[in-house]
């Protein structure tokens, strides 16, 4: 049993070392082009080869019979996976080697990663959706939206496993305004979509701007890829479970100039023990009052507020469900959108 057991990785061994034996990545600017060495025995195989869903784009067979498969493909082709981290964008896909049906797993898989510098002002192609738009004063049109895991588009489902995120995206279009930065003072959760005095919430961020979420959980405000927009991580909470839950925020769009303790974006970092200021690290004692009470030191914040820069947003209905309830698998799967209310008092 030793011997067979010891043979046997052997074999393994020679066969993952004439599968991977050279691969050469080479990232362009919208394309990626991929040379893969393998051994005069897998040649005749070739068409198992994938990058992705792609098979090789061209097979050179070398003298001494091994194979050269090259795959010069663009990014929108082969389900490249196009994620979002600060200030880079991230194309992410496999190379694989299946000898068998794709239902079966892959005998080799060789992972590829092209990083790129955001370019300036490049944002998702999900920011002016439709759904969540919301036209407030000063001619400013606001969005706010459920995104997927991979913060490439709109969620596609509602249902949200409790602990797990959900990032909440919001953006405002600027038009002809100068450059502004939004920012989510107040956000609440409530089982309904229009706030009463008699609604039960669960406040997410209070005190002008400050995450009550990322001390109670893990949530946090994402780098912006954009002034204009900012993403909520938030991590799924026990409040009305297996019932629907509506996010309400109210966002203002502000003078990136210009924060005060009264128009800010603070999450609390548990690594150094201190709220922190998304957007400005080194000016986070402008967050040290969220273990207070926060007040706006500038007239000049009465006077934007009086231009109708805020508005009140939300989003919904989520259904946030406990997996280990046998009752939350029977809850049907369904879509989010957003009603967005002009009354400027219900998050006050």
């Amino acid at each position: 049993m030793v011997t067979h057991l010891y043979l046997g990785v052997i074999i393994l061994a020679v066969f993952a070392t004439t599968v991977a034996a050279d691969i050469q990545v080479v990232c362009a600017k919208d394309a990626v082009r991929i040379t893969w060495k393998i051994g005069a025995e897998l040649v005749p195989h070739a068409a198992r080869l994938f990058l992705g869903n792609c098979m090789p784009s061209r097979l050179n067979v070398l003298p001494a019979g091994e194979g050269e498969a090259q795959f010069n493909y663009q990014f929108a082709d082969c389900k490249f996976k196009r994620r979002m981290k600060g200030k880079f964008l991230i194309y992410q896909n496999e190379l694989t080697y299946r000898p068998q049906a794709k239902s079966k797993p892959a005998a080799f898989v060789y992972p590829i990663e092209c990083v790129y510098k955001r370019p300036e002002g490049w944002v998702p192609p999900f920011l002016n959706p439709g759904s969540g738009a919301s036209e407030g004063r000063g001619g400013l049109v606001f969005h706010m939206a459920l995104l997927n895991e991979q913060l490439t588009g709109v969620a596609k489902t509602n249902v949200i496993p409790l602990g797990s995120f959900m990032p909440i995206w919001a953006a405002v279009e600027q038009k002809s305004h100068q450059p502004l930065l939004l920012l989510m003072e107040e956000c609440v959760a409530a089982t309904t979509a229009e706030l009463q005095p008699s609604s039960q919430v669960y406040p997410i961020i209070s005190n002008k701007g400050c995450l009550l979420e990322s001390v109670r959980g893990n949530s946090m405000f994402l780098p912006r890829y954009h002034s204009s927009a900012i993403i909520l991580y938030l991590q799924s909470f026990n409040f009305g479970l297996g019932e629907q839950v509506y996010i309400h925020c109210k966002l203002t769009a502000w003078d990136p100039e210009v924060l005060d303790e009264g128009k800010k974006a603070c999450h609390y970092a548990k690594e150094s023990g201190r709220w922190e200021l998304l957007d400005d690290p080194f000016q986070s004692g402008l967050c040290s009052c969220c273990d207070s009470t926060c007040k706006s030191r500038f007239k000049r914040g009465v006077d934007l507020e009086s231009q109708g820069l805020s508005h009140n947003s939300v989003l919904g209905p989520l259904i946030i469900v406990d997996q280990s309830d046998s009752k939350a698998h029977n809850i049907p799967m369904g879509s989010v959108t957003a009603a967005d209310s002009q009354e400027k008092t219900s998050l006050s």
